[in-house]
């Protein structure tokens, strides 16, 4: 079930269009294990009352005390000449920079700019229009279609003045009612008697708050239509978020003005699969809004498609997302990024990577690590040394802005001197090639090597067999409980050997799941098919090149090449 889950994940990231073939050492990417992951950190700017939308076009030389007096001057053309509220003049004026450089082009300035502006809108009528629209969130190239021919005068446009007002009295900001007159532009054009009935509906028929009506519309105006089907992903959405039993008072909380409906349903699916939990589900999402909704889901995507290019697991992901720490979840991704790029640039191996990243994805997350550079210059180190000691003890990661370039060696002797600890406690003889072998390989505290060897002794192995596979292969104290867990459990339950064939030859825990997996598929396959012997060394199965494989096994049958290429897709695509 495991493979398949897996393979499901990478085809639902593919068909979503996410990238995992950039450089994660930039802001935006997506990962291979030395060179490759995006991370979604950045997300469009959503234009507000107080932070009006601008552009590289509105740059100029015009002084801001320019632009304030020609504000001022627009402001008592808007109010007193023409009989706008001053609310709303205020508004257009204060939201209309694009306009008001063209206005301050038009004009022959004296020594008092305001006095020009106002001497010029006396006798030449501006077309009210242009900063009517670009107030609302719309530059020139998007509003030049909709200024009518005939008209100068907003106040000559009732229909469009009526849904304006009650747009603005119903809670939509003005910045946001330039996108909703572009995608339901009807609505403006009809009697505001239809606009305030169609709002009603969706209050009604969705079972909606006033506050979350208005987020929903600005982020599918087509729902003003007035046909509620036309936008299935948002009704989907709300319905599943219902069905887990999350309050709208929340949802209408955490919820901005513009989103991606489709990928945060989708994204929702993907974690309700991997939790299967509506309960924790409902628990996740209520302590970690971001995971869902940051980026439209994208700042998640990236995580999870970051994390099966490591090998995870719909099990290890589940672990991961219901022990999120209580932060906030675009700056967990931030400090992840930032440390999977500390230790890049450090120069770390990618199996030190990889192991980190599988055993401590937490501990990343909770790190606001520096650039590498300046922590090696004040620690006076050299990458191959600050590697060893982060390999030895990842949680010194913790702690690495408060190091002392003294402090080194100690670290590095008492991480040395707990694993001899270890060893001896075991049985093993001090200075002993077996002893000399392990302390080389190990990686981790002694206390984890400590807890990874009790957890085989727990699964049924014997301490005294445990003991034998280490000094046959330490390097299997180095993984996770989970990994080995996985592992083991899909060998002895999935494919059916003994236990005793893991005690044999514990090397195969250090392989990748996917090797094992791939592997021993083919061979069971084989086997049936009676094209191999059936006593095969598990050893050897494992251990061989791939060409070596093919050539002794799989090239043994004659649909054989072709079931190894669907295992390999099926185990190793992800």
């Amino acid at each position: 079930m495991i493979h398949s889950q897996k393979l499901r994940f990478h085809s639902f990231l593919k068909r979503n269009h996410l990238p995992l073939q950039e450089s994660f050492l930039r802001p935006t990417v997506s990962h291979h294990i030395t060179e490759t992951i995006r991370f979604y950190g950045s997300r469009k700017l959503v234009p507000s009352d107080n932070n009006p939308i601008q552009d590289d076009t509105s740059a100029s030389n015009t002084s801001s005390s320019a632009v304030y007096e020609a504000q001022t001057a627009l402001l008592e053309y808007l109010h007193s000449t023409r009989g706008f509220l001053f609310t709303d003049a205020e508004y257009i004026s204060h939201h209309s920079p694009l306009y008001l450089q063209k206005l301050l082009k038009r004009v022959k300035i004296d020594e008092d700019v305001k006095r020009s502006i106002t001497r010029f809108l006396r006798y030449h009528p501006i077309n009210e229009f242009e900063p009517f629209f670009e107030s609302l969130g719309l530059n020139p190239s998007e509003y030049s279609s909709f200024l009518p021919r005939d008209l100068m005068y907003l106040d000559d446009d009732q229909t469009l003045l009526q849904s304006y007002n009650l747009l603005c009295n119903y809670g939509f900001p003005r910045s946001m009612l330039g996108r909703i007159y572009k995608e339901a532009m009807d609505v403006f054009r009809s009697d505001h008697n239809l606009l305030q009935s169609r709002l009603q509906a969706i209050e009604q028929n969705i079972g909606l708050s006033q506050d979350l009506v208005v987020k929903i519309v600005c982020s599918s105006p087509c729902l003003l239509m007035g046909d509620l089907d036309r936008d299935q992903y948002v009704l989907k959405m709300l319905d599943r978020l219902k069905s887990v039993k999350i309050e709208v008072d929340w949802i209408s909380n955490h919820l901005d003005v513009v989103y991606n409906w489709k990928l945060l349903l989708e994204l929702l699916n993907l974690l309700s699969n991997i939790i299967s939990s509506d309960e924790q589900l409902r628990n996740l999402i209520y302590q970690n809004p971001g995971l869902l909704f940051d980026s439209s889901g994208n700042t998640t995507y990236s995580l999870i498609s970051f994390l099966l290019k490591f090998g995870w697991d719909r099990n290890e992901l589940r672990s991961f997302l219901l022990s999120f720490p209580q932060i906030n979840f675009a700056e967990f991704v931030r400090n992840f990024r930032r440390s999977y790029r500390f230790l890049v640039e450090i120069d770390m191996d990618p199996q030190g990577i990889g192991n980190i990243v599988s055993e401590h994805p937490l501990l990343l997350g909770s790190c606001n690590l520096p650039s590498a550079s300046g922590i090696l210059k004040t620690l006076q180190t050299e990458n191959m040394r600050l590697c060893d000691i982060i390999n030895e003890n990842p949680l010194i990661l913790k702690d690495v802005l408060g190091l002392k370039v003294n402090s080194l060696p100690t670290l590095n002797e008492e991480s040395h001197a707990m694993r001899a600890k270890f060893l001896l406690e075991l049985g093993f003889f001090k200075d002993s090639n077996e002893t000399k072998k392990a302390l080389k390989l190990f990686r981790g505290s002694g206390r984890e090597l400590q807890d990874r060897f009790e957890f085989l002794i727990k699964i049924g192995i014997s301490k005294e067999d445990v003991i034998g596979m280490i000094k046959v292969a330490p390097q299997i104290l180095n993984q996770s409980k989970e990994l080995m867990e996985m592992k083991i459990d899909f060998i002895v339950n999935g494919l059916g050997y003994p236990l005793s064939a893991v005690v044999n030859f514990p090397s195969c825990i250090c392989y990748t799941i996917q090797r094992v997996k791939l592997r021993l598929s083919m061979y069971g396959w084989l086997r049936d098919k009676g094209s191999v012997e059936a006593n095969r060394s598990f050893s050897t199965l494992l251990s061989i090149s791939d060409d070596a494989f093919m050539k002794r096994y799989v090239d043994k049958h004659s649909k054989g090449n072709a079931m190894w290429k669907k295992l390999k897709e099926q185990f190793c695509s992800s």
